[in-house]
């Protein structure tokens, strides 16, 4: 049987689809955001507001992991957690982020940067009472990035939490909520053929973003 790992160097893909020039994009980035977003959904990818969240703790070192864009507007983007979890203890000592999304069935990607604010609780609680209730229970339940003897502990503590809130009446957990990110940064990656793959950035400079072509 092959080694799968002995044809890692021959795994590549030549991007074809389409090309990305300065003219074409608009002056806005949030919209420009909205824009492919909008394909990323017509084009049926799985889970399009699916996006990495890279954090770093109060010493520097980086940690990433994937989550999901609840909310975007000229503000920032908005996503929920738990506080206390090791992306809270992050962004607590350092309130910086960056976001990635990547469609490659459009073989598109974008690249936000920027600092990172939480929402305020009457935001939270508008996004709490969307959440199907196994999920509350389930926020509830889960002391998100502690240490667990077993899964049983876990389950123990769901069943725990559906005893508490036997009916829909679920409040929202007191380190549980809200962060947006608020960029001063994207970049809009197109790929092409022979890794010329075109990037368009926009740098935030005062009230205005000034775009360029990024080096591929």
């Amino acid at each position: 049987m092959d080694d799968p790992a002995a044809n890692l160097a021959d795994l590549r893909t030549d991007y074809k689809r389409a090309a990305l020039d300065e003219r074409d994009v608009v002056p806005d980035p949030f919209a420009q955001f909205t824009r492919w977003f909008d394909d990323a959904r017509a084009a049926f990818v799985p889970e399009p507001n699916a996006m990495t969240l890279a954090t770093a703790d109060a010493t520097g070192r980086p940690a990433a992991r994937i989550v999901l864009l609840k909310e975007v507007d000229h503000r920032g983007f908005v996503f929920y957690t738990n506080y206390d979890s090791h992306k809270g203890q992050q962004l607590d000592a350092r309130p910086l982020a960056a976001l990635l999304f990547f469609w490659p069935e459009l073989e598109r990607q974008v690249r936000i940067e920027g600092s990172v604010e939480a929402v305020d609780a009457a935001t939270a609680d508008a996004y709490w009472r969307t959440r199907p209730r196994l999920s509350r229970l389930g926020a509830w339940a889960s002391p998100q990035s502690a240490m667990l003897p077993d899964r049983a502990s876990l389950e123990a503590r769901f069943a725990a939490a559906e005893q508490r809130f036997p009916g829909d009446d679920i409040v929202r957990p007191p380190r549980w909520g809200g962060y947006r990110v608020l960029p001063v940064r994207f970049e809009f990656w197109q790929g092409r053929a022979s890794r010329l793959h075109d990037r368009i950035e926009y740098r935030q400079e005062g009230a205005s973003w000034r775009i360029g072509r990024l080096a591929p």
